[in-house]
């Protein structure tokens, strides 16, 4: 006789249930890391001597690159001001 109280189909091992709560653990750890990288990526910058990848970032030396190839500022000033940023 098959029902709650013989644990026939409902509670036996062929059920086919076994998995599910390990899949309920594997979707919350994956939830979990993907907010873990979202916090990261959007809160945290990155330390010294990493180089930060997104495309939005511009560091000084980048601003005063484009500046020089616009013809904004002379040779000798790129120079002196690059030199400046780079021995700080």
């Amino acid at each position: 006789m098959y029902g709650p109280y013989d644990h026939g189909w409902m509670f036996g091992a062929g059920s086919g249930m076994g998995f599910g709560g390990l899949w309920m653990i594997l979707l919350w750890i994956i939830l979990l890391l993907a907010l873990f990288t979202l916090v990261k990526y959007l809160f945290f910058k990155p330390r010294d001597g990493e180089r930060d990848t997104r495309p939005d970032r511009r560091t000084a030396l980048d601003i005063l690159k484009e500046a020089y190839a616009r013809g904004d500022i002379a040779r000798d000033e790129y120079l002196r001001k690059r030199d400046d940023l780079l021995h700080d």
